[in-house]
């Protein structure tokens, strides 16, 4: 069993995020984990789409026999892209979106009511709009510290505008086992758009934290998966 995990938008280096809670939950069931590199993003030295991520994905998935697979923010689009896959036991979304197939991630975001903004980058690209460190980390990291904060902003890049706005093609969550992550305090995906989603997984749990818990809180984002990978 491997937990494999799909980071959100406009980051890069998505082991990096994932690290507090991959070291712990190794710690305390000797389960290993990885983190997909995302084109979209710049991390495989080959731009392209969500289809480009989600073809990453089925790569990752290919070499393990049994996974968890966790997704945050725009990582559930990425697992509905990738479809179902025989390695998938079960399916953990972080503050989270199981779209329809046909949905595209900017129209997820559309009717947020204080949308996280991006720029044209050029080349196809977009980024955040309007954020320093101290800006991004009152939004996305309001509980961590300032080292984590400034390391996390440091790793805020640009990605392709076809990852955010191609349709998807499949539901990849339907018909799996999932449990979904909401975090109650979060400053990004308002909780609305949160219970919405977790309303289409099987069960949800609450987490009293911001948008990046297995940053933050891994000890509660343990809690949820030690039992799925034991």
């Amino acid at each position: 069993m491997e937990v494999v995990f799909v980071h959100g938008a406009l980051v890069r280096d998505g082991q990096w995020w994932w690290q507090p809670t991959a070291a712990l939950l190794e710690e305390r069931t000797g389960v290993r984990s990885r983190s997909v590199a995302l084109p979209s993003c710049g991390e495989t030295g080959q731009r392209g789409g969500l289809e480009a991520d989600a073809a990453a994905l089925r790569a990752v998935l290919d070499e393990v026999d049994d996974a968890v697979l966790v997704g945050h923010s725009y990582g559930g689009t990425v697992i509905a892209e990738a479809g179902r896959h025989e390695a998938v036991r079960h399916l953990v979304l972080v503050s989270s979106y199981l779209p329809d197939a046909g949905q595209a991630q900017a129209q997820i975001m559309a009717a947020e009511p204080d949308p996280v903004g991006v720029a044209d980058a050029g080349d196809g690209l977009v980024t955040l709009a309007g954020y320093d460190a101290a800006r991004f980390g009152a939004r996305f990291l309001q509980d961590a510290d300032d080292a984590v904060q400034h390391e996390a902003w440091a790793r805020v890049t640009a990605q392709s505008v076809a990852a955010l706005g191609a349709p998807t093609t499949a539901a990849g969550w339907q018909g799996v086992d999932s449990t979904y992550l909401v975090c109650t305090a979060d400053r990004s995906t308002s909780l609305g758009l949160q219970r919405y989603h977790a309303g289409r997984a099987s069960r949800s749990v609450d987490l009293p934290t911001g948008h990046h818990p297995f940053t933050t809180r891994p000890d509660l984002v343990v809690a949820v998966l030690a039992p799925l990978v034991v």
